[in-house]
């Protein structure tokens, strides 16, 4: 099984199973930076526009990840994990609300983690072939 590129915590999973009640199929893009930092942010599935600019991750609890090319680029070797803290996050993620925000933990991959990689796919190729 390939070492998978972003992982979630049990506290993370149980904010995603509420705000999917109330929303429906959710999605991630890791923020890239500016006004809300670097922050995951989550949105129901399809709120998002994804691009020819993103790349597809994997999934978290159901939910797809994305991530910019251009910021990929520097965390091509880091394994994140989306975890979830009290505190009022500055976007437009969908957990706000909830007094909570997702954030990213992140290490470094082993050598041999890094010899059987979980494949990223480019965004707008994954979204077509998911319809």
């Amino acid at each position: 099984m390939p070492t998978p590129r972003v992982l979630v915590t049990q506290a993370a999973e149980a904010t995603i199973d509420l705000l999917r009640d109330e929303n429906g199929p959710l999605m991630f893009h890791q923020s890239g930076g500016c006004c809300d930092g670097s922050s995951p942010m989550c949105f129901a599935k399809g709120e998002f526009r994804i691009g020819g600019n993103d790349v597809w991750l994997g999934q978290i609890h159901g939910c797809d990840f994305f991530m910019s090319t251009s910021q990929f680029a520097y965390w091509q070797h880091t394994q994140l994990t989306v975890d979830v803290t009290k505190g009022r996050g500055a976007s437009f993620s969908l957990e706000i609300p909830l007094g909570v925000r997702f954030l990213i933990r992140s290490r470094l991959f082993t050598e041999e983690e890094s010899k059987d990689m979980a494949p990223v796919r480019e965004g707008e190729e994954y979204l077509e072939e998911q319809v």
